[in-house]
């Protein structure tokens, strides 16, 4: 079992040092959120029961390619994804250039958490579709692979073209939501997959039962990533049973189980609190599991 540390809603400045202590803590990979603006959306948030979502216009949404290209910088093993990137609310080579570069800049520590998203005023706000941003997402990954790979492709409208700079290794592709469509296209086009929400065990089961049948029809019998996130107490026994389940990784933030002593300590959001508490989740579970 590996342990993606989920930092969403961190104040920006907070990235660099906490990048540091998951690598020093044993964190496999960093993920962050990405959003573009925060307005009176009309677009119901899909995962919550009001519709609305679970922060405001002061939560910080930091650019995830920057942020990923300041945390490689003082890292050296610790990879990076974002949970996930909404590719199609941008076009083709802004997200090819983005990707490659932060991949060429980590070296190789860059895994591409990729979703259609949800909410229709981004998409309007960058000009793109929102109606056919599945579709379009299904065309970009394959072009986004050859560009990656420093080939040259052949587009509508365009002489042949490449890209450079492109890594030397090969950027994963996992492939985020829960819905049957995005199950289909993780089997078909990912490397793995990134649950959307946090799972309990009763709910991810027929998530998993659904995304193996999708592997079974697309012949996928290699190596497949599944990042869930457990709504579980940290337990390495517990990590233990779901790896038997087939799931490869799973996302914590070991602040959000702070105990009162140690918000009182701390304070609530600071940055002491989470290398406190990442420091403790990594002693009694990570280095257990």
């Amino acid at each position: 079992m590996r342990f993606w540390l989920g930092a969403s809603f961190v104040d920006t400045g907070q990235f660099v040092e906490l990048a540091k202590a998951a690598e020093r803590c044993g964190f496999d990979t960093l993920t962050l959120s990405d959003h573009l603006f925060y307005a009176d959306f009309a677009t119901p948030y899909p995962y919550s029961r009001s519709g609305r979502p679970r922060w405001d216009a002061r939560t910080h949404w930091p650019d995830v390619w920057v942020t990923i290209g300041a945390m490689a910088a003082v890292t050296t093993s610790l990879r990076f994804s974002p949970n996930v990137y909404i590719a199609p609310a941008r076009d083709l080579f802004t997200v090819a250039k983005q990707v490659s570069t932060a991949a060429v800049l980590s070296q190789d520590r860059v895994t591409f958490g990729v979703g259609v998203g949800w909410c229709k005023e981004e998409f309007a706000g960058t000009g793109q579709d929102f109606h056919t941003r599945g579709r379009r997402l299904d065309e970009m990954l394959p072009v986004l692979r050859s560009l990656w790979a420093g080939e040259t492709v052949t587009l509508d409208g365009l002489p042949a073209l490449s890209i450079s700079p492109t890594p030397a290794g090969r950027i994963p592709v996992y492939v985020g939501g829960d819905s049957e469509a995005a199950l289909r296209r993780a089997a078909r086009l990912g490397d793995g997959w990134i649950g959307n929400r946090i799972y309990t065990e009763e709910q991810l089961d027929p998530v998993l039962d659904t995304l193996r049948r999708h592997l079974d029809e697309n012949g996928r019998t290699g190596p497949f990533d599944i990042i869930a996130p457990l709504a579980v107490l940290p337990d390495a026994g517990t990590y233990r049973h779901f790896a038997a389940k087939g799931v490869t990784g799973t996302m914590a933030a070991p602040w959000w189980l702070a105990t009162p002593e140690e918000k009182a300590r701390y304070g609530e959001g600071s940055l002491e609190l989470k290398l406190a508490t990442m420091e403790r989740f990594a002693e009694e579970v990570i280095a257990k599991t």
